[in-house]
């Protein structure tokens, strides 16, 4: 535990520094410019997500959101590992981006009517469809929310949880006694520790945490109730439609890649094939990067750093990864899922 928060704070640059070595532009400058000239991309991740952004063993910051940092950073600058992780927390995401301390946020943040209209922040594409609910010990023998009434429940401040965990009691008269913590890991350590019966966060939160944190995770159980719907997906700055376009983008290349078999393996010889599609994607034809302010090839150097869509949710959140959740709503529109993505042509 002592090595991987050292790593933590390595990888954030936690502990005073978190923006130390930014140059942060104003919220108004051209994005691309900025990142352009300041040869790294400056991405907001979480302090410690298993499976969307956490540091590993060596301090390498790993998990879906980082990946989608490294194909921002292929896509821009031709280098998937000119990316600067911001470790930001929930109360201090939003403000980072607005000042322009980051150039884009990627912390399994949820999109939301308000968080879209009043904040002066762009909602991109949701790359992760998720739900809140909750985690609690096996042997407490709940199986349905219902069962929580009375319990006191771990919650993340400044989060949609803590909303939803008040309009959830509201409307079903059920009783939840809240203990509210500022940072996720010190809410996690203390619901592992017996501090509250139960803790709530988006489902692929809990699984991850059950997975990485918990003394002993067949201990614990997320049930399989959710009480919200969580569209997960990146934040830029209003104003910049451009680089807006760009984050954009990335995702959709991502998922087109998935649908038309294109593979961190097999992407250059996709780009020398015939198929059009393919050859639109991966800069063969059409001069799709350009229209962008980027080279050609900016979707074949994202795919070749990070692999396509399902690629990315696999390594760091299905099978592949200690989380093994499903893909569900996350599979490809065309195997009943909702990730579908707007056509190159």
């Amino acid at each position: 535990m002592k090595r991987l928060l050292m790593a933590a704070c390595t990888a954030f640059g936690i502990g005073g520094a978190a923006f130390a070595g930014l140059s942060p532009g104003s919220a108004s400058a051209a994005t691309l410019d900025t990142v352009k000239q300041r040869g790294t991309l400056a991405c907001g991740v979480s302090t410690g997500f298993a499976g969307f952004s956490v540091p590993d063993s060596r301090g390498e910051v790993r998990g879906l959101d980082a990946d989608y940092c490294r194909a921002i950073a292929a896509a821009v600058l031709g280098d998937a590992t000119k990316v600067r992780f911001v470790g930001l927390t929930a109360q201090n995401r939003f403000t980072a981006l607005q000042s322009g301390e980051i150039d884009v946020l990627l912390r399994n943040s949820t999109q939301t009517f308000l968080r879209d209209a009043s904040i002066g922040l762009n909602a991109g594409p949701v790359n992760f469809y998720d739900g809140q609910g909750f985690a609690l010990r096996r042997d407490a023998n709940v199986r349905d929310v219902k069962g929580l009434d009375g319990a006191t429940v771990c919650v993340a401040q400044g989060t949609t949880h803590e909303v939803t965990l008040g309009d959830i009691a509201r409307a079903r008269n059920i009783r939840f006694q809240p203990v509210v913590f500022e940072r996720v890991d010190t809410m996690q350590q203390a619901f592992f520790s017996g501090r509250c019966d139960a803790m709530t966060q988006d489902a692929s939160a809990l699984a991850g945490a059950i997975a990485t944190v918990a003394p002993n995770a067949a201990d614990y159980m997320v049930l399989p109730e959710t009480i919200s719907k969580e569209p997960l997906g990146p934040f830029t700055r209003n104003g910049d439609d451009a680089w807006s376009n760009i984050v954009a983008w990335v995702h959709y290349g991502l998922v087109e890649a998935e649908e038309a078999g294109i593979t961190a393996a097999n992407a250059d010889e996709m780009a020398r094939g015939q198929n059009p599609v393919a050859q639109r994607l991966l800069g063969t034809s059409g001069e799709f990067g350009s229209r962008l302010g980027l080279s050609n090839d900016w979707m074949l150097k994202a795919i070749k750093a990070v692999g396509n869509y399902g690629e990315l949710f696999e390594r760091n959140v299905g099978q592949g990864s200690a989380l093994k959740l499903p893909r569900g709503l996350n599979g490809l529109w065309n195997a009943g899922g909702l990730m579908y993505a707007v056509p190159f042509r």
